[in-house]
């Protein structure tokens, strides 16, 4: 279209437009977190569980060992600033108001035979100067002034890295924390609530023994034993030889063991010595915790073991 005046193209500019929406007072969530923070304006028996409100109720009450004083929270007040903004700047003086709290001490009387008040007495204590916002959202410290900048920072979990092929000499798993000095990694399952037994059984293969007055039998998983050198002669019910002493365990071994049906043998008690018991071992007869979990057999334990059976 043209314009009635001129040959003219109407022209139409979308470079201005009118305001859509006013900016927001943007200070007015620091101030206004900080106000709730205080609650300095609002009677104490007013206040919310917020803030410094809430803080000291969950400190507070405190009792003593003996049970005979009690120290309960009231309330807190804030006293007036001793200096205004631009002469804390002026003398590097801190910007704040005297923290002052009430608490109440409540003690008993230990000679009477029920509790009963003895004494109850209420004092206002000073609990030290607490810095105060500015009408700009920030603080006045040490006569300079500062920000509070909210920052989201990745939390660093947990990382595992391979140590090349490292092991210890001993060969044992240990664990670092912030590159701090290595620790035993059962501390760490243990710190995350597992218990020595399950530890040991999530983490070991378990072999079970049975004590008795004929001495100490073994009961036999073949699918285990392949590759292992005997310590013992491994027999079936006939006592015809399996396995001889000192031989490397073959695959045939296993079968003849798995078709002779072997399923326990007695085996020396020095082959048990030096093990790591799974669970606490209880004498059935008094009750008595004989032996805990993880701890090594050895031959005092297995007397007592041998005795409680």
């Amino acid at each position: 279209s043209y314009s009635f005046t001129e040959k003219k193209r109407i022209r139409k500019s979308f470079a201005k437009r009118e305001r859509v929406q006013e900016v927001p007072y943007l200070l007015a969530m620091q101030l206004e977190s900080y106000k709730a923070f205080l609650q300095a304006d609002i009677p104490a028996d007013k206040r919310t569980s917020d803030g410094l409100e809430s803080t000291f109720s969950s400190i507070f009450p405190i009792v003593s060992h003996s049970g005979n004083a009690r120290l309960d929270y009231v309330s807190y007040q804030l006293g007036a600033e001793p200096f205004d903004v631009k002469e804390c700047q002026q003398r590097g003086l801190t910007y704040a108001a005297p923290l002052r709290v009430k608490v109440r001490l409540t003690i008993m009387d230990k000679e009477a035979s029920k509790p009963t008040v003895k004494e109850v007495k209420e004092q206002e204590v000073y609990m030290g100067e607490l810095p105060l916002m500015t009408e700009n959202g920030s603080f006045v410290i040490n006569g300079t002034e500062r920000v509070i900048v909210s920052q989201l920072h990745r939390s660093p979990g947990v990382f595992f890295e391979h140590d090349r092929g490292k092991t210890h000499s001993s060969d044992y798993l240990y664990f670092r924390i912030d590159r701090r000095r290595k620790m035993p990694v059962t501390i760490l399952l243990k710190a995350l609530g597992y218990t020595a037994e399950q530890i040991l059984a999530t983490y070991n293969d378990t072999d079970t023994f049975h004590i008795g007055p004929k001495g100490v039998e073994f009961e036999l998983v073949a699918d285990r034993l392949r590759g292992e050198v005997a310590k013992f002669d491994i027999t079936d019910a006939a006592g015809n030889v399996l396995v001889a002493k000192d031989k490397r365990i073959t695959v045939k071994h296993i079968r003849d063991i798995e078709k002779a049906g072997v399923t326990k043998i007695t085996v020396p008690t020095d082959f048990i010595l030096g093990r790591a018991i799974l669970s606490n071992i209880v004498d059935t007869e008094t009750g008595e915790v004989v032996a805990t979990a993880n701890d090594e057999v050895t031959e005092t334990l297995l007397e007592k073991l041998i005795e409680a059976k």
